[in-house]
């Protein structure tokens, strides 16, 4: 995730939800055969604009479960949703995931596929448009999701950094 202009959260602070947007069997070949583990990537967010995934490994489901919830919450972002909707539109990439955000008319409702829809309830997103381009790969499509997320800018600031009022940002 990149750091320009995002601010750590701290998890204690608010009341968040985990959302599973993968499980994943690896197996890992020994002497005498395989060993099983699991991979977990989780999505927390409190559904007003912070959102954060984690990943967590363990030799049982539930164990890496718990441990990608704890790992997302060390990577909490916050990022700007405006009237229910992103703000503008925004590409993100990360290795082989790509990912459009679009803003949406109110009731559109959240038009994405699995990973990125995770990603943009819990940011509190109820309304966008999202086309995954690239690989499907859920690691990398919750990354390049983050990725455009974090590209955002709010208009409340683009406004104020401009010196005009929030009308002329949408209008011209």
């Amino acid at each position: 995730m990149s750091k320009n202009n995002v601010k750590a959260i701290k998890a204690s602070e608010i009341e968040l939800q985990e959302k599973v947007v993968a499980i994943k069997r690896v197996a890992k070949v020994v002497k005498g055969g395989r060993r099983f583990s699991f991979s977990a990537i989780v999505v927390v967010g409190d559904g007003n604009g912070v959102v954060g995934y984690g990943l967590g490994k363990a030799n049982e489901v539930t164990d890496s479960i718990t441990k990608g919830i704890d790992d997302a919450k060390k990577n909490l972002v916050r990022v700007p949703v405006f009237k229910g909707t992103v703000p503008h539109d925004a590409i993100g990439k990360f290795g082989g995931g790509l990912v459009l955000l679009k803003p949406a008319a109110q009731g559109t409702g959240v038009i994405a596929g699995g990973a990125m829809r995770a990603v943009l309830e819990s940011a509190g997103v109820h309304d966008v448009l999202a086309k995954s381009k690239g690989s499907s790969n859920p690691h990398n499509v919750v990354k390049a999701t983050f990725d455009a997320l974090n590209k955002m800018r709010d208009p409340y600031t683009v406004a104020q950094q401009r010196g005009v009022e929030l009308s002329k940002v949408f209008n011209g």
